[in-house]
């Protein structure tokens, strides 16, 4: 069929599984295990059916400035998308359209690479070291760009905020991304050296910390100028990206600070627990600062461990990629689900 012959042809991201059954313990997708705020929960239900006929502001006044206004930024200085991954894809659209190859590390988030194939971008992925932790200075080649998550995913390993600096100032010339999905759940954000360096844009996201995976509110953080690149962008694009429900439960989830850390010290501590529980039975994990862990069985395959747990009704990630295959990724569930964990996890490596 000689259409095809002008068909974008790309492999594409595959996402965690989202089965249906609510009797599955769900540990594969890094959600939150608890609800998000009651004053979202209201938010939502006073929501006027009326609004639905209208479309959304374009350019998300009230939850701009609701971000500007909590990270202490100015509203030109905040762009929102749908999810972080609208935001990204947005941006690698946006800043990344040299001829020369943009950087990220060869263990980090699949869909860099997806983009970079669907954008026709070069790209190259400096290796991490043995233990998974990143060589600053194979940052220091000339390129066209660069993403660094971090917290990394998927190995949960946090670099200091001194290496994520060092990294922007070798590479004054082009773009800068740091991709901070997890950093509400241990260490330093990059936010603050936003207004030092004008190239550097710093990615966040509601879904994680936030429990708000499902509403999908992703923004960025930089300087004007990038944030102004990146909305011509999207209003060549899709002007209203962002809809109604998602602004308003976004400005309420900002309200309610006390929750939002409680909720974070929850979710760390029964990431801490679970260290020293797995610990115990073999495993072997980086010292993970996400909401999830990346561990390993001294003497079991994570290929085998990761179906044996399928047939208990718990899932958890496997990637057959290589460095990682005998890795799995483990979100931080409530104490309860972590319990049934271990108890299966407990059975399987002791057959």
């Amino acid at each position: 069929m000689a259409w095809q012959d002008n068909v974008r042809k790309v492999v594409p991201y595959v996402p965690g599984e989202q089965p249906e059954s609510k009797e599955i313990i769900k540990l594969n997708t890094n959600e939150n295990p608890y609800p998000p705020s009651d004053v979202v929960k209201k938010t939502l239900q006073e929501f006027g059916t009326d609004d639905l006929r209208l479309y959304p502001s374009p350019s998300a006044a009230k939850l701009v400035k609701a971000l500007a206004d909590y990270h202490g930024v100015k509203e030109e200085n905040v762009f929102v998308g749908v999810g972080s991954d609208d935001v990204i894809g947005m941006a690698f659209l946006t800043f990344f359209n040299s001829d020369k190859p943009i950087l990220f590390p060869d263990v980090s988030y699949s869909f860099y690479s997806v983009w970079a194939d669907l954008f026709q971008i070069p790209y190259e992925r400096p290796m991490l070291d043995e233990a998974f932790r990143l060589v600053k200075e194979d940052y220091y080649k000339e390129n066209g760009g660069i993403i660094i998550p971090n917290p990394n995913a998927p190995t949960a390993i946090y670099e200091e905020l001194s290496v994520m600096e060092d990294i922007i100032s070798h590479n004054r010339d082009v773009v800068v991304m740091i991709d901070e999905a997890y950093i509400d759940f241990g260490g330093k954000s990059a936010l603050e050296l936003v207004e030092k360096y004008d190239n550097l844009l710093v990615i966040q996201t509601y879904s994680k910390s936030r429990s708000m995976a499902g509403i999908r509110i992703g923004y960025a953080i930089g300087s004007k100028e990038l944030i102004a690149c990146l909305n011509a962008v999207k209003n060549s694009y899709n002007s209203y990206t962002i809809n109604s429900t998602a602004i308003a439960a976004g400005v309420a989830s900002l309200q309610d600070k006390e929750y939002f850390e409680a909720m974070i010290d929850k979710v760390v501590a029964t990431r801490e627990r679970m260290k020293g529980e797995m610990a115990r039975l073999g495993f072997d994990f980086t010292d993970s600062k996400a909401n999830f862990l990346f561990a390993s069985h001294g003497k079991m395959a994570a290929k085998d461990i990761f179906e044996a747990l399928r047939e208990k009704e718990i899932y958890v990630r496997y990637f057959n990629i290589a460095r990682i295959d005998n890795y799995l990724r483990i979100s931080i569930g409530t104490d309860e689900e972590m319990d049934k964990l271990l108890e299966a996890l407990e059975q399987i490596v002791s057959a």
